[in-house]
């Protein structure tokens, strides 16, 4: 049977990475059995008061990056927002969320997590931050909800303090930076000759997948 491999780039802190999970989900439904997902992650908010002072300095700061966030949220009923979510909550970095699931990714390879494990943990990060107004930068906060997630919190803490979990995220952030990626989400396929990044449709994401599981050779010879 034919597979197709897509390499997942986002940020857990990402309104769009946030809309686009339902995307994943539908496209898992469909393809059950026929897509591979690799799961990488971007340190777009990996500082979060300088990207505010940055890019949003002469928008009227975090307050209206907050504004926007709520906005955006107003044409997807799928997806819930927290008024706290991004106002009185404001994690200070991404990549401590990111670091823990290394660690979880780690322990899912060793068999001492179960499959898709990763992925589960990833949403319910999502939801924790963008639903709960919970601040997923904080320490203790990552450490509740891995208990409330079902995992034992501290093996995953193992896995980052013998420093294996920070090696698994450079790697991430080394292939993002290989291959010039910076936009969450962004999915690869076809080892790396399409790509699709940003808030991408649905049905423009099934297309690529249907194709490469239809010709998954003659398409990358075609001209």
């Amino acid at each position: 049977m034919a597979t197709v491999t897509i390499d997942h780039y986002s940020d857990l802190l990402c309104v769009w990475a946030y809309i686009a999970h339902a995307r994943t989900v539908e496209l898992q439904a469909q393809y059950p059995d026929s897509i591979d997902w690799r799961w990488h992650y971007l340190s777009v908010f990996g500082d979060v008061q300088t990207k505010f002072k940055d890019q949003w300095q002469e928008r009227g700061g975090s307050a209206g990056y907050a504004a926007h966030v709520l906005d955006v949220l107003q044409d997807f009923d799928h997806v819930v927002i927290n008024p706290d979510c991004w106002t009185r909550v404001q994690p200070a970095s991404s990549a401590p969320a990111h670091l823990w699931l290394a660690a979880v990714r780690l322990q899912e390879g060793r068999g001492e997590l179960s499959p898709r494990s990763e992925e589960t943990f990833a949403w319910h990060l999502r939801r924790a931050f963008f639903r709960d107004a919970a601040d997923i930068g904080s320490q203790d906060e990552l450490v509740a909800q891995a208990s409330q997630c079902g995992f034992e919190p501290q093996p995953l803490l193992d896995r980052i303090n013998d420093g294996s979990a920070f090696a698994v995220l450079c790697q991430d952030m080394l292939g993002a930076r290989q291959s010039d990626i910076s936009v969450s989400p962004t999915y690869v396929f076809n080892n790396g000759r399409q790509r699709l990044t940003g808030n991408v449709g649905y049905r423009i994401i099934e297309a690529n997948v249907k194709e490469l599981l239809e010709q998954p050779h003659k398409q990358q010879s075609w001209c």
